[in-house]
Order: C-alpha cells, then structure tokens, then sequence
C-alpha cells in the first residue's frame, strides 16, 4: 500500500518518520556476553547457545561459565599463593622458618622457598651485623667507695633460633646482664684499681661474666667486647681526687726519674765491669806468655848447661851483674893505693852499658852465640879492670 492511499495510516511517511529513542545499555546483557565469551574459551558455549536458540530468558544467559573456567582460576590463585614463598636471604642472615608459629628449621644465604603464609612463615635475623650498647651506673667498690662508670658492649647474634624465641627480649636482657656483672666484678676491686690501673681487669671480667649470663638465658648472642669508656669519682669528690691523681702522677715521675738514674749508674758500672774483665784477660794472657817465653828461655839455657856447666855458669852471673848494675845510675870505683882524682866518661859509659844489656838480653839459641857473648862480656870486664888500675 501506498503510504498517500486513503485509508492508510500516516506512519509510512519516510520524511515524517521519526528514529526510535535508544536508552543505556543494559548491565544485565553485558554479563551476559562476558559469561557466554568466557563459556566458550572454556567450553561452556554450546549450551548458552542452545539456550538462547529456545528462547531462554536473558537473566538465565549468567549460567554459561563452566567449571573448566572455575578450575583455572583457582589453579592460577594457588599459583600465585605458591609464588609468595619463595625468599631470599642475604650472606651476613639466617631464615628461621615456623610452621603455624613453631620452630621448623633454619635456612641460609640463598633463594629458598617455604609454604606460603599463614601456614609458614621466614624471619630473617642479621648473624654479622655487630651490634653496641652503652651502660652508665654508680657502682660501690670494695672499699666502700662510689666510683661512676661507663661501658660499651659490643655483640651480636650467633643463634638465631633462640634470638627468636627463648627470650622475649634479648637485646634487654643483655642489657640488665651488663649492670649484673658490672656490679660483681667493680664490688671486689678497690676504687684505685678500678679508676688507674686495673681497667683492662674490670672489663674483661666483666665481659666473661656476661657472656656466662646471657649463656644461662639461651638470649642467642655473643659479646664480642667490653671497652671501660669512662671510671671516675662522683661530681662532689672530684677536686678531692683530682689532688689525688695528681699525687700519685707525681710519685710515678719521681719513681721512673730515679729508675732511670739507677739504670745509667748499673749500666756504667758494667761497663767499667767489662772493661776490667778484658784488661784481667789481657793481662792474663800476658804473663801466660810471657812464662811461657822465660819456660822455653830456662829450657835453652838448661841444655847448654848440660853441653858447658862452667861457661853456663859464668854466663849467667854476668847477666845478672849486667842486669843489677843497668838498673841504677850510680858507680862505683875501688882505687887501689891512693886517692888519685879520676874522671870517668860517666856519660859513654852509661851508654855502652845500656847496649850491652840489651844484647844480653837476646835469647842465645847455639854454642857459638854463647861463646861470642861470653867473649864480650871478659873483653868488657877486662877493659873495666884496666881503667880501675890506672
């Protein structure tokens, strides 16, 4: 029909007709299709279209994920829970695993793996890491003195299981441990001691006496060392004991000025010591060898007395006149018959008489040697009797 025939509606107008109005979409027909895509990646679109080819109801299209899809997300799910295991621990830490909150194992440097919280759980503990506290307290000495002291404890973990769950605080109770042990060893130490010359025996008492503390507890630490940062009397005694130190600095310097003088006095008289020595063993070695020259010298002279007992004889009286008379200035004349005046080249003679004696003196080894001296010696004895005659 003509849409200008009579009778006709006016709705076939092409110019009069008017576009249907389009409203929101609707959220009902959006599941719907994400559910019949999601169907058929995973098998469940079959059915959604067999539905809807009867003529099924579009609240009914919601239907179409299958269990294949529930299936893989909750394989991813358990997947990415299992991902939240893994864990890494670094070289200076150590991983202590819990099962539902008890102790399981200890794990080292590494990537490693555990059952995923809330079953399991990994806390890592620092094992390298030194750790440092400072203790100050007035402390009571053996003498009864009030002494302030301050200390720095070094330490670290060395079980990190028991770091963890023997003590609720181990940092803490390494701590009261520090003024425990402190206690005991400052109150069997007198205050001088503790304040000079016994700091180092403070400390490392100290330092045992904690580490046996903390052992007793199983805090799980180690103390590595205990330094003595500061020892000294309250503030209303300290001009007091300063005066004091200042004594005591004063005896140690007057003490080490006369240990020095006393170690150059002893060092001085063993020089002097030694040098006597050496001169006793030269003089020694000496008149060793001089003995032993006169020994061989005697022997000589025994064996020419066995060869000439006579000329031997005369021989050795001459020396020993040569020997008397070189060793005196004055001479002597036996004038025979008068008091004739005589001078003597006292000066010539003298002289003559020295040579003579040196070369008496000259070890005679042979008969010939022996007979020349013996010779010179009565030339020289004669030529002395003639002068006293005339």
């Amino acid at each position: 029909m003509a849409w200008n025939e009579p009778g006709g509606s006016g709705d076939n107008n092409p110019w009069d007709r008017k576009k249907p109005e389009q409203g929101p979409p609707d959220i009902d027909e959006i599941v719907q299709k994400m559910g019949n895509k999601l169907g058929e990646m995973f098998g469940g679109g079959g059915n959604n279209e067999k539905r809807n080819s009867q003529g099924s109801d579009d609240n009914d299209g919601g239907e179409g994920i299958g269990w294949s899809a529930i299936g893989f997300i909750a394989v991813l799910l358990l997947a990415i829970w299992f991902a939240f295991g893994f864990y890494i621990v670094q070289p200076a830490e150590l991983a202590v695993i819990t099962r539902f909150g008890h102790y399981k194992e200890t794990t080292t440097q590494g990537l490693n793996w555990h059952l995923p919280y809330p079953i399991e759980q990994a806390q890592k503990v620092n094992v390298e890491h030194v750790r440092s506290l400072t203790h100050r307290a007035l402390m009571l000495t053996k003498d009864e003195n009030i002494v302030v002291i301050e200390l720095e404890v070094q330490y670290r973990v060395k079980d990190a299981k028991n770091y963890l769950f023997k003590v609720l605080d181990p940092d803490k109770t390494l701590h009261q441990a520090t003024e425990s042990a402190l206690r005991e060893v400052v109150g069997t130490s007198n205050m001088d001691g503790v304040l000079t010359s016994e700091r180092g025996r403070v400390a490392l008492e100290t330092k045992v006496l904690m580490q046996d503390i903390v052992d007793r507890y199983q805090t799980g630490l180690v103390v590595t060392s205990v330094n003595m940062q500061n020892a000294q009397p309250p503030d209303a005694v300290q001009a007091a004991f300063a005066d004091v130190i200042k004594a005591r600095e004063d005896k140690e310097r007057s003490k080490n000025k006369a240990d020095a003088y006393s170690n150059e006095i002893v060092e001085r008289a063993k020089g002097m010591a030694g040098k006597l020595r050496q001169e006793a063993k030269g003089y020694k070695a000496q008149v060793t060898a001089r003995s032993e020259g006169e020994t061989k010298r005697f022997l000589s002279v025994l064996k020419e007395y066995e060869k000439a007992p006579a000329i031997t004889r005369q021989r050795l009286y001459l020396e020993s006149i040569e020997t008397v008379l070189s060793n005196t200035s004055k001479v002597m004349v036996d004038l025979q018959g008068g008091n004739n005046l005589m001078v003597l080249p006292l000066d010539r003679l003298l002289g003559k008489m020295a040579t003579t004696t040196s070369e008496t003196r000259i070890p005679h080894q042979s008969q010939s040697d022996l007979s020349a001296s013996r010779l010179r010696t009565t030339e020289r004895g004669d030529d002395l009797r003639n002068r006293g005659g005339r």
